[in-house]
C-alpha cells in the first residue's frame, strides 16, 4: 500500500496533550506504543509530573507514604516536550494553537484534552484563605493536609461526607485524631449510594468515633486575631471549635479555558462521542480533538446512551488508551469506549467498591451477606434490569454483577444464592435524595443527551437524579 500523506500525518505530525496527570500520561504512553513517531508536547498546569491521586487520601493521610513519593510508574518514554507549571488559558480551533497562560502559543495537529478536574473550594473565599482550612485534591494540598495532621491537631472539621470526606475522617480515626463531618444530606454517602447504603456508612462512622453530624450545613468559618481557624457556624445555630477544616465539597470540571473556543465544553465536561472525539457547540464531531478522563462526558450504551462523566481511575486509563488508538486510526479501525464504571474507597477498615450506575437505581437488594455484619452485596434495579452493585468487604461478587449489567439482566435477580439472608428476600427503595437537594460525593454523572451544554442547567457536583432526567435538549 502507497505511503500516504495522511498516512505520514498519523505517524507523524505534532499531538498535543492538555492535562498531564493519570489519562494524559496513559495517552501519551500508548500514542507512543502504537507508532507515534511526531513531536508530543505535553502541558499541565501543576509543577509536578504526573502522579497518583488516590494515595493521597489513603496511605498519605495515614502516614503510611508521602504526598511526594505518589509518583506515577512509566510504562516507557515518551520523548515529549514537558510544558508543567502553566496552565492552558485558551483554544482556537480554527488555527490550530492552544494558548497558555504565560502568552506562548503551542499548534497542534490533533489535540488530547484530560484537564480533569479540581477541588470545588470554600464558597467564602476570605474563609477559605484562613490558615487551617484546605481542600484535597492535588500533590501540594495532600502534603500540607499530612503536615497538618502530623502536629495533632485539637479536633478536624470535614465538611462533606463523601467518598473522599469520609476516607479523610477514617483516616483522622486511625490517628486518633478527634474529627466532626457535618453533612447536608441524611447520611454520608448518600448521593452515590442511596440512603440504604448510607445508613451503614454513617453507622460506621459513628461506631469508630465520628461525631458525625447529618442534615446541617456549615453556614461560616470564623478565624482568629492572626487568621487561622478557630470555629465553624451551623445552620442549626450550633458553633463548633476546631482549628483544621476540611472542605470536601465534590469537585469542578476544568472547562473554563475553553469559553469561547466553540467546543462543546461547560461546566459538566466535555461532550464526546464513544470514540472520545469532542464535539463542538452546534454537535458536530471534531476529527482532530480528543477527551479522555474525569473532564470528559461521553455516551454509554448499557445506560440508555446517556452522557456520563466518571471520576474513576481505571476509566481515565481505559479512555485515554481508547482516545489516542482512535487518534492514530481511520475510521474504519476506531473503536469505542465502553467502560463500565467501577469506584473503590477504604474506610473505617472496610473496602466499599461498586460496580454500574448505582445512581439510576430505585431499588436495592442485599443479595448476599448481611447489613449487620458489614460484609454483603447490594444490587441496584432500574425500570426491571440490573443497573449496579456495591459491596462491603464482599468483592468477590462484583464481577458477577458487572457481567449481570452488561447482560442488562432482570432485576430482581431471579437466582437464589448460596448466600441470600432474610434481608435479601425482596427489594427495598434505594432511597436517593430528592434531586432538587445536592449532595456531596460524586463518581458518576448523569448529564442527559445534549452534546452541547449552553441549554443545560449546571447543577453542584453530586447533584444526580435517582432516575434518568428527560432530554435537556
Amino acid at each position: 500500500m502507497a505511503d500516504t500523506a495522511t498516512d505520514r500525518l498519523k505517524a507523524d505530525g505534532r499531538i498535543v496533550v492538555v492535562g498531564a496527570s493519570l489519562a494524559g500520561l496513559r495517552g501519551a504512553e500508548t500514542l507512543r506504543e502504537k507508532g507515534f513517531k511526531g513531536s508530543l508536547t505535553m502541558i499541565g498546569d501543576e509543577p509536578h509530573e504526573p502522579y497518583d491521586r488516590p494515595p493521597l487520601s489513603k496511605q498519605a493521610l495515614l502516614g503510611m507514604g508521602t504526598a511526594e513519593g505518589t509518583a506515577l510508574p512509566r510504562r516507557r518514554d515518551i520523548d515529549a516536550e514537558w510544558r508543567l507549571g502553566v496552565r492552558a488559558s485558551g483554544l482556537d480551533m480554527a488555527a490550530r494553537q492552544v494558548k497558555l497562560a504565560d502568552g506562548d502559543e503551542v499548534p497542534y495537529d490533533r489535540l488530547l484534552i484530560a484537564t480533569g478536574v479540581r477541588a470545588r473550594p470554600w464558597p467564602n473565599p476570605a474563609e477559605g484563605e484562613l490558615d487551617g482550612v484546605f481542600v484535597l485534591r492535588t500533590r501540594d494540598d495532600g502534603a500540607a493536609l499530612a503536615r497538618r495532621l502530623d502536629a495533632g491537631p485539637r479536633r478536624v472539621l470535614v465538611i462533606g461526607a463523601g467518598f473522599t470526606g469520609s476516607e479523610i475522617a477514617s483516616a483522622c480515626r486511625e490517628r486518633g485524631v478527634e474529627v466532626t463531618v457535618a453533612e447536608r444530606a441524611d447520611a454520608p454517602l448518600v448521593g452515590a449510594l442511596g440512603g440504604v447504603i448510607g445508613a451503614v456508612a454513617a453507622e460506621l462512622h459513628r461506631e469508630n468515633g465520628v461525631d458525625l453530624r447529618t442534615g446541617i450545613m456549615v453556614t461560616a468559618l470564623e478565624g482568629d486575631s492572626t487568621g487561622r481557624v478557630r470555629a465553624a457556624h451551623f445552620s442549626d445555630g450550633t458553633s463548633l471549635e476546631c482549628d483544621v477544616v476540611v472542605v470536601s465539597l465534590g469537585a469542578q470540571r476544568n472547562t473554563e479555558w475553553l469559553n469561547g473556543s466553540g467546543l462543546g465544553a461547560g461546566p459538566r465536561g466535555i461532550a464526546c462521542d464513544a470514540g472520545c472525539r469532542a464535539f463542538d457547540i452546534r454537535g458536530i464531531v471534531t476529527d482532530d480533538i480528543f477527551v479522555a478522563g474525569d473532564v470528559a462526558r461521553s455516551p454509554h450504551p448499557l445506560f440508555g446512551y446517556q452522557f456520563l462523566s466518571l471520576e474513576h481511575w481505571g476509566n481515565a486509563v481505559s479512555q485515554a488508551q481508547t482516545a489516542a488508538h482512535n487518534m492514530l486510526s481511520e475510521s474504519t479501525e476506531r473503536r469505542p469506549h465502553i467502560w463500565v464504571p467501577a469506584f473503590w474507597s477504604s474506610q473505617f477498615g472496610v473496602s466499599i467498591k461498586s460496580v454500574g450506575v448505582p445512581s439510576m437505581g430505585t431499588e436495592i437488594m442485599i443479595t448476599q451477606g448481611s447489613r449487620a455484619e458489614r460484609r454483603f452485596t447490594g444490587v441496584y434495579g432500574y425500570q426491571g434490569r440490573v443497573i449496579g452493585a456495591v459491596t462491603f468487604d464482599n468483592s468477590r461478587w462484583l464481577q458477577f454483577y458487572q457481567q449481570q449489567i452488561e447482560a442488562t439482566a432482570p432485576f430482581p435477580p431471579p437466582f437464589p444464592t448460596v448466600d441470600r439472608r432474610p434481608e435479601g428476600q425482596k427489594p427495598l427503595p434505594a432511597d436517593f435524595p430528592d434531586p432538587s437537594v445536592p449532595t456531596h460525593g460524586p463518581t458518576v454523572t448523569l448529564s442527559g443527551y445534549s452534546p452541547a451544554d449552553r441549554r443545560l442547567t449546571f447543577t453542584p457536583a453530586g447533584h444526580r437524579p435517582a432516575r434518568p432526567p428527560e432530554d435537556p435538549a
